[in-house]
């Protein structure tokens, strides 16, 4: 006990409470998994996937792409006309809608217990929640792994193959006209294929989702420690509540604003269209796919893309005509104009997201100095921030997916889809657009007198204090140990003969300067008892200024 008092009194970080980091992870993980599947599963019920196959591998399946998995599907469709070679479908399409759900939930329950901390974590129990977290995270994803396969069983029954003319005997005269004796196989041929049957799989990848999952975990930690605001971080990350999470926090906002918009454009869609249902589903698997699409390309980066088949179907208007006609070139805003000229409106929705993000920050930012200078380092954090963001939706809306059977609820027969940003076009306009927003929103804000208004504590705690003037005893510098009153005679008291310490000490001054007696008031008349001025000084006789000797009474 006399040791661990000791420890404390010596400044020694606290223990890492370990029951309650384990209870935190478990609640973390358990909550955004259970969110997960929830919308999963709603959103392939909605889509009328579960008509194909079970919905529960198909709702695992779902959740270990949406947090970074990989999923191979794979069959025998030979029956049907494709050989080995052909039966094979790769997909590369993470539904953000789960993935933005998990992490949203995830995040809340991970800060949360950071803010019971105070206004400081020790590095050591951050690093023991993360590594908790991630841990878990990783470990019930290896059960979704294990849970994500399934088989599917295409019946040629129930396609619909028995109505066809032939299936059970071609008509009179037909047989005799079709050349090569076809007539003959052709009866045969259509009922060995209502009578076929083939088997439709999909598997979990297990390494590669376990890897995709834990670098999904720690980006969605990492992110969430940036852009919370009143969050704690080690006393040596002290910088981060001033410098980077206004910017972040900012970043953060308008993008998840976007998706909500996104989803009231599809409510909207939704009104009196003939398949509100699967609207809906599309909307909760993949709303931010589409809106974080429209932000790069609204701030004018470009993609390649191509599509073929049924897979063109999938994607908006006018960039399902654009890829449809022509591949070679990359898909731009202005040539999406040249197609409907309401494009332009995306541009302009982008910009005003942009300069809301630039607000943002400034009001979130503590202001220290004049206005131009707080604009500039305004601008060189959102630019930086951006520069980041932007090629990071990039990389999570890449869409690549080829298919020649039907999994998962979908099918397209020999359907492509690819459509790839350019990264260096990202960084760069990522930077160029940032800065721009963040120098005119702080300019905005510190005309509307917002500016640093919405400041956190921990940013204001952390904002170091420039000196007023040069240091001297009366405006010291920040102390290196404390102050002893013993060796500073500065906080000695001259007047009681005691330091401030209560330490013995000598005095400075004989002691206080005390006035004489008030003169006694006189009757009128009398005058008072100020004594009388001294005469003046002879005049100088002949002899010069010369001084005489004066006697005892001056003369």
């Amino acid at each position: 006990m006399e040791s661990g008092r000791q420890g404390t009194r010596s400044g020694a970080a606290p223990a890492v409470r370990w029951g309650d980091v384990l209870l935190s992870a478990i609640a973390a993980v358990s909550w955004a998994f259970i969110t997960m599947a929830g919308v999963a599963a709603l959103g392939l019920h909605l889509l009328d996937a579960d008509t194909t196959g079970s919905l529960g591998p198909m709702t695992a399946a779902v959740v270990a792409i949406g947090v970074g998995g990989r999923v191979t599907p794979s069959g025998d469709v030979s029956a049907f006309g494709l050989d080995g070679a052909q039966a094979h479908t790769s997909i590369d399409i993470a539904p953000l809608g789960v993935g933005l759900v998990g992490a949203l939930v995830l995040s809340w329950f991970f800060l949360r217990s950071l803010r019971s901390a105070g206004v400081e974590v020790s590095p050591g129990e951050l690093l023991a929640r993360v590594g908790s977290v991630v841990l878990l995270f990783v470990a019930m994803l290896g059960g979704l792994a294990w849970a994500g396969h399934d088989i599917i069983t295409i019946d040629g029954s129930k396609l619909g193959l028995k109505d066809i003319p032939g299936a059970g005997g071609l008509p009179g005269g037909l047989a005799d006209r079709l050349p090569g004796g076809l007539g003959d196989e052709l009866p045969g041929r259509i009922g060995d294929l209502v009578k076929a049957e083939a088997k439709v799989g999909f598997t979990v990848e297990t390494g590669a989702t376990l890897l995709g999952g834990a670098a999904f975990v720690l980006g969605v930690l990492l992110i969430a420690l940036l852009a919370s605001r009143r969050t704690p971080l080690p006393r040596a990350l002290g910088a981060v509540h001033r410098v980077v999470r206004p910017a972040v926090s900012a970043l953060v906002t308008v993008l998840l604003v976007a998706v909500l918009a996104g989803l009231a454009a599809a409510v909207y869609a939704m009104v009196g269209d003939d398949h509100p249902r699967r609207i809906a589903g599309a909307a909760l698997l993949g709303a931010p796919n589409g809106v974080w699409i429209g932000v790069p390309l609204g701030l004018f980066v470009p993609w390649d893309g191509r599509a073929t088949g049924a897979l063109t179907g999938v994607l908006p208007h006018p960039l399902d005509d654009l890829l449809r006609d022509s591949s070679d070139r990359p898909v731009t805003l202005g040539r999406l104009a040249e197609l409907d000229s309401r494009v332009w409106l995306l541009a302009a929705a982008v910009a005003l997201m942009m300069l809301f993000a630039g607000v943002l920050t400034a009001v979130r930012s503590p202001v220290v100095r004049a206005p131009w200078g707080f604009a500039g380092r305004c601008a060189l954090r959102l630019a930086a921030g951006t520069a980041l963001a932007l090629p990071l939706l990039v990389w999570l809306t890449d869409v690549s997916a080829d298919a020649s059977l039907s999994v998962l609820g979908f099918d397209a027969f020999g359907a492509g889809l690819d459509l790839h940003g350019r990264l260096g076009m990202a960084v760069l306009l990522g930077a160029a657009w940032g800065a721009g927003a963040g120098a005119l929103g702080a300019l905005l804000s510190c005309a509307a007198g917002a500016a640093g208004s919405r400041v956190s504590p921990l940013a204001v705690a952390a904002v170091p204090e420039p000196p007023a003037g040069p240091t001297g005893p009366y405006r010291p510098t920040q102390p290196y140990r404390p102050a002893d009153p013993d060796t500073n005679p500065y906080l000695k008291n001259p007047y009681d003969g005691r330091g401030a310490g209560g330490v013995d000490a000598e005095p400075t001054v004989a002691g206080p300067v005390r006035p004489g007696p008030r003169p006694r008031p006189r009757s009128p008349g009398q005058g008072t008892d100020w004594p009388s001025p001294p005469p003046p000084p002879p005049a100088p006789g002949p002899g010069g200024n010369r001084r005489r000797p004066r006697g005892p009474t001056g003369e």
